[in-house]
């Protein structure tokens, strides 16, 4: 493997704190111009491992804000309808002038905070960071971890670890998806239709396939009659498309299994059915799994039902589904990186995706997910369903395919003082 020198004892200073645009300083003895090179172990290190044991962090300020933005539309899904995004924006600054910023995304019914509960819980780990002496990145993860535990926490765990992993590849002058393997920098993802009339997934269709989106992931499991009508109009009105059906928990193991039954009536097969039944029915996971994979060629997703790496184990062990969706807000990021490598070394495919978020977050996933380049399926579409974007600079978008140009960090920032 190669090696990636980083200059770790070398200096960059942000001119501009709100969008961290760097200076060198020139180090102030000969010790600052020492170089540890970090060997790629895996994938998933690319001196990422190293780095957490070796870089110092000072943390200057950090701080929370409600992130609200309206939808075109509603967004509804089996077990939720959302009218507006309502998030919670991270923001840290270092000692030495660089920012980095991160997003906790609220999901109701599926994350376990609501913004009230995500907004107490960052300003108290923001004081925790604002006040810890210069410590390694990774000592500064493992009190973010201590602080905000488990899955109860893990959407602003998520948004805090962005962040100061953001504020630290700006510090260094490196884009993000480098500093996560530099596969490559650029994803192409799915977009998806929520649970709609039959027309209104037409018209949705015929959009999506004018912007150049060949993979439609469509939301089911609340009405199995009006799924089968809605993907006969959508089938119409992009015939070429592929189709990912996310259930969200939805149905029963026997409908799940007789929505595949339909399809392959009509001549279609989905290349992915994501989280058919209860987060907890692993009995019919497992067997919608096995019907799906060795009856009609399909492959099944954990999502909801893959909250932590134990559940990765139970999948595994059990044979319960074949793809993992990994989701930062409900793993956090080192969460994600744990299991990303266990469902690797298990032979499982990996999906990447998100809850409802802006830019910010799904940045940040999204140069996780072209730095590794391990992930079959990509789903990092929200920002595309926001009517506005509060995010400045970023990625580039391209119909389905998003761009990674940015010179350091994940490239995306907010205008801090026009957040509530």
């Amino acid at each position: 493997m190669a090696l990636i020198g980083f200059s770790l004892h070398s200096q960059f200073l942000c001119s501009n704190p709100r969008t961290s645009k760097p200076r060198r300083i020139r180090p102030s003895s000969p010790s600052g111009s020492a170089v540890v090179k970090m060997a790629v172990a895996t994938p998933t290190t690319f001196g990422f491992k190293n780095l957490i044991e070796t870089f110092t962090v000072d943390v200057q300020r950090a701080e929370g804000r409600p992130l609200n933005v309206p939808l075109i539309a509603p967004f509804t899904i089996a077990s939720s309808r959302l009218e507006r995004v309502e998030n919670v924006a991270i923001r840290i600054e270092l000692k030495n002038g660089c920012v980095g910023w991160g997003e906790g995304p609220i999901l109701p019914f599926v994350t376990a905070e609501n913004q009230a509960t995500a907004m107490a819980k960052a300003a108290e780990v923001c004081e925790v960071l604002r006040r810890r002496p210069a410590m390694t990145l990774g000592m500064l993860l493992g009190e973010i971890g201590e602080a905000l535990p488990g899955h109860e926490f893990a959407s602003v765990r998520a948004g805090v670890e962005m962040a100061l992993i953001d504020a630290v590849a700006n510090s260094m002058g490196i884009p993000l998806w480098r500093l996560f393997g530099g596969v490559s920098n650029a994803i192409t993802t799915d977009i998806t239709i929520p649970i709609v009339s039959p027309a209104d997934a037409a018209e949705l269709a015929t959009k999506y396939r004018k912007q150049g989106f060949k993979t439609l992931k469509l939301k089911v499991g609340k009405n199995l009659n009006a799924d089968i009508e809605v993907l006969q109009a959508i089938r119409v009105a992009h015939p070429d498309c592929l189709f990912i059906l996310d259930a969200n928990e939805g149905y029963t193991p026997k409908e799940a299994i007789e929505v595949l039954e339909k399809l392959h009536e009509m001549g279609v097969t989905p290349v992915l059915f994501e989280q058919p039944v209860h987060r907890d029915d692993w009995e019919g996971l497992g067997h919608v799994s096995n019907v799906a994979r060795d009856k009609y060629g399909v492959s099944v997703a954990a999502d909801e039902s893959c909250r932590s790496l134990v559940d990765v184990k139970k999948i595994v062990e059990g044979n319960l589904a074949n793809v993992i969706n990994i989701k930062l807000a409900k793993v956090g990021v080192l969460g994600a990186l744990e299991i990303i490598d266990a469902a690797r070394a298990a032979g499982l495919d990996l999906m990447i995706g998100g809850m409802v978020e802006t830019r910010l977050a799904m940045g940040f996933a999204g140069h996780l997910a072209a730095g590794l380049g391990c992930f079959k399926f990509i789903d990092l579409d929200t920002p595309l369903l926001l009517s506005e974007d509060p995010v400045q600079e970023g990625y580039d978008v391209s119909g389905a395919v998003y761009k990674f140009t940015n010179a350091r960090g994940h490239g995306g920032f907010l205008h801090w003082d026009n957040i509530a």
